[in-house]
């Protein structure tokens, strides 16, 4: 009898600890890691949007997380209803990868406090909705010393006129006209960052208009511009912005601005999910050489001169330091 109830006991207790691990097991799915991403366009496109896309692959890697991301148009509508959709799945972090997620972001965030809500290239900090902003004002203005010292006229061709590409196109003014307050640049936007054949024509429009130094920045459709560039000579200079447009333009660019915002978001990241969620909108600078590097091309059969090297790493190294302000208008 009393070997019966040992028996039972010991069946009851195994029952339990099995049943006890496997709701832990899925206490634990229930409580995964999640981070979702909503790019404006495509991830498979070079620049913006696949940073986007390595900086979800980074947290996903690094941290552990399950990730997801979408794709959009330029459509608000659409922009809430992805935030809501990946808050309502329990995701901890939603990265609205542009300036334009700002606005839905702050509409969805506070029926989800417990969800983040990071937006590229934003200022804002209210609550759960964070803003990491890249200060491109500072490559820029080093890209604007050369072209002031190396070139004539300036051409900038913009996606949309939305903050961060005015901070960058103010930092290359600004450093273009520190060194030649005289210095003509022009700029136009297209009004979109996704139509390649417009920010082309507004490049080619530019050099037509004696530009020797042209630089595009608009998302998805900055290839486009570097397609114009190539197709004018190797008298018509640019930089590479965001990721290595080399290959496109491979007799035209004197540098390469590359931002490894990915590794940057990954931190952010890593971050909240130990419970310390920054209590301030991120800025990445040329002060933090693992996110922004500006390096000059040497492989080109136009290159920058050693002695204006010289002067534009001077330059930078004032800049991380905080004795140069670049992006003011």
């Amino acid at each position: 009898m009393n070997t019966a109830i040992s028996r039972r006991s010991l069946l009851a207790s195994t029952l339990g600890l099995a049943l006890a691990g496997s709701l832990c097991q899925d206490f634990a799915r229930a409580e995964d890691f999640k981070m979702g991403l909503l790019v404006p366009g495509s991830v498979s496109e070079e620049g913006w949007n696949r940073i986007g896309y390595n900086a979800l692959k980074g947290v996903e890697k690094q941290l552990g997380a399950k990730v997801s991301y979408v794709e959009l148009q330029q459509n608000p509508a659409s922009f809430e209803k992805a935030f809501r959709d990946y808050a309502s799945q329990g995701y901890k972090v939603i990265l609205g990868h542009g300036f334009e997620f700002q606005d839905a972001a702050l509409d969805v965030a506070e029926d989800y406090p417990d969800t983040y809500f990071l937006i590229s290239s934003s200022a804002i900090h209210e609550g759960n909705v964070i803003g990491l902003n890249t200060d491109t004002s500072q490559p820029f203005y080093l890209m604007g010393v050369i072209a002031a010292k190396m070139g004539g006229k300036a051409g900038l061709v913009g996606g949309m006129e939305i903050p961060p590409i005015q901070q960058a196109f103010a930092g290359f003014k600004n450093g273009a006209r520190s060194i030649n307050p005289d210095f003509p640049i022009s700029e136009a936007y297209i009004g979109n960052f996704t139509d390649t054949t417009a920010a082309k024509e507004a490049a080619l429009s530019m050099i037509a208009q004696g530009a020797d130094f042209v630089v595009p920045n608009a998302s998805g459709a900055t290839v486009g511009g570097y397609q114009a560039i190539a197709e004018s000579g190797p008298n018509v200079r640019s930089f590479s912005i965001f990721s290595d447009f080399t290959e496109v333009a491979p007799n035209n660019i004197l540098g390469l601005y590359v931002a490894d915002y990915a590794q940057g978001v990954v931190e952010v990241v890593r971050s909240i999910k130990d419970g310390n969620p920054p209590k301030e909108n991120v800025v990445f600078g040329l002060k933090d050489p693992k996110v922004i590097s500006f390096t000059f091309r040497d492989d080109g059969p136009v290159s920058v001169p050693a002695d204006i090297q010289a002067e534009v790493t001077a330059i930078s190294a004032k800049i991380a330091a905080g004795q140069i302000k670049t992006g003011e208008q």
